[in-house]
């Protein structure tokens, strides 16, 4: 790997400031450098100006003053185009990509390498070969990219940045929805791709991943940059307290449960994907009051449609679900939340949030039929507001104001408007999944404490996550989900994650030998 302080740098940023339409600075006087061959982590909270950073050099907007070198050149981006040309690629957190294309169709999509008048899938297919034989990003040109797991989506954005010929590559939170094995797989590609000269911006919230594969390491807060740190010295907490500008708890306190009644009975459940395979096989869970019940497992063995399911979302072909004594099992969710239930679905995108709706209108989803926000059919827009502005203080959520649309927000105020809506009101049971994927460490740290406070007040949580730490840090008990079946039950506080790791790999306890191996 090329020292990173010799020559000149492949980017640089100089004094980007850039502004919003009401008056929203994004980033103010930024600068940024990045050098060949380096790794270069971009931290920082949820709404601290990453992600605009990195679509002002991506081209995507235009920033209102500063300027960008490539290779020591000064150069203005009119778009994505101008970008892609001066050799920057980009893989967004959200991919871009059509399911039902092949590999092939969505690399070339908008490159297209032609013979004559038709399309030449073959010279495509060969390419791609070549560079997925060069960086390691196996993965058949010929797929139906819809058909492919996330991680292999992932190298399909990598190729289709690499076919561009892009030198500069920016990641944008690129292992927030890999596996465990996926991530490790990962961090192999992208050394691979900087040992041949590539230089990358990896933007992440996940510190320990940081630490591992950082070169340099530069903190926005409030738009602006608020330090710099080396990787050799750094630690977790210290990242942590420059990207939050305090001191940041990682292990949530919580005092000892005290369950009580059954509020959430799930007996011999069966459910099956989209595709009619069965991935949740007779399980069955008692979720106590008062107890937060963690589901550990590496994803893809039943924990969404065990989550659906629950949530009146999806079918069981088996079993039945109990919530606070009445039988759920083929109930609505709208049904399932008349009853005391809550819920913070896995992906806030597609069943958290009505993007194009305000905060204040995504804040009474919910309830907005019940008084006082509305009376005989009719919204109460007065009162609509008062209670958005009362959540938005009380939940810290970052905003101008409750009357712009929920998708302006970062990922991680997007998420402080679920956890704000689902948890106000008298909620009994709480049926959670993935709460903090690809949010920063003070919006963890936040939304971990609400959802004690609300195990603390008496509800019985289920929570799903893939973050082994967060399952850890908040369970009471600890079921194992493998194949969609439940293959241990550990009390929380004893729980190792050596023992919780092998059993989510294996489906098989180990023994006292292996763990010590």
């Amino acid at each position: 790997m090329a020292d990173s302080t010799d020559g000149t740098p492949v980017l640089e940023v100089r004094g980007v400031t850039k502004t919003f339409p009401g008056g929203v600075v994004a980033n103010e006087d930024v600068d940024l450098t990045l050098n060949r061959g380096e790794i270069h982590c971009l931290l920082g909270e949820n709404g601290a100006g990453k992600s605009t950073l990195v679509n002002v050099v991506f081209g995507l907007y235009q920033p209102d003053t500063g300027s960008i070198k490539v290779n020591g050149e000064q150069v203005q981006f009119h778009g994505v185009t101008d970008a892609i040309d001066h050799g920057i690629g980009m893989v967004h957190q959200h991919f871009q990509l059509i399911p039902v294309f092949t590999v092939a169709e969505n690399v070339i999509l908008g490159d297209e390498i032609t013979k004559g008048p038709f399309l030449d899938l073959e010279e495509a297919r060969r390419r791609i070969r070549e560079i997925e034989e060069q960086y390691g990003l196996a993965v058949d040109p010929d797929a139906k990219v819809g058909d492919l797991s996330v991680g292999e989506q992932q190298r399909v954005e990598l190729v289709k940045a690499l076919f561009r010929e892009a030198d500069i590559l920016i990641l944008d939170e690129p292992t927030a929805v890999l596996t465990p094995g996926e991530v490790d797989e990962f961090f192999g590609v992208v050394r691979s791709l900087v040992d041949q000269g590539k230089s990358i911006i990896f933007i992440t919230h996940k510190l320990r991943e940081v630490l591992a594969v950082a070169d340099r390491i530069t903190v926005l807060r409030g738009g602006k940059v608020a330090g710099s740190a080396d990787p050799k010295t750094a630690t977790q907490q210290s990242l942590a307290n420059l990207m939050v500008g305090r001191d940041v708890v990682f292990q949530v306190e919580k005092g000892a449960a005290d369950p009580g009644a059954s509020v959430m009975r799930i007996e011999g459940l069966g459910v099956e994907d989209d595709r009619g395979i069965r991935t949740v096989n007779g399980l069955t869970i008692d979720v106590r009051a008062g107890e937060i019940f963690g589901i550990a497992g590496v994803e893809g063995n039943g924990q969404r449609e065990l989550v659906e399911a629950v949530a009146g979302m999806r079918r069981k072909t088996a079993g039945t679900v109990e919530i606070l004594g009445q039988d759920a099992t083929k109930m609505s969710p709208r049904e399932i939340t008349d009853l005391g239930t809550a819920h913070i679905p896995e992906d806030r995108g597609k069943h958290g949030l009505v993007g194009a709706y305000s905060i204040a209108d995504n804040l009474v989803l919910n309830r907005y039929q019940h008084a006082p926000f509305s009376r005989r059919g009719v919204r109460n827009e007065a009162a609509i507001t008062a209670e958005a502005e009362l959540l938005v203080e009380q939940f810290d959520i970052r905003t101008p104001g409750v009357s712009v649309a929920v998708d302006t927000r970062s990922g991680g105020n997007q998420q402080k408007v679920i956890v704000a809506r689902e948890l106000t009101g008298d909620v009994k049971a709480l049926i959670v999944a993935q709460p903090t994927r690809g949010l920063d460490v003070g919006s963890i740290e936040f939304i971990h404490n609400q959802i004690i406070a609300l195990r603390d007040a008496g509800a019985g949580v289920l929570l799903v996550s893939a973050e082994l730490d967060e399952i850890l840090s908040l369970s009471d008990r600890i079921g194992v989900l493998y194949r969609g079946s439940l293959v241990g039950i550990f009390d929380g506080a004893d729980a190792t994650r050596e023992q919780l790791g092998y059993l989510m790999a294996t489906g098989a306890a180990p023994d006292t030998e292996e763990l010590a191996s």
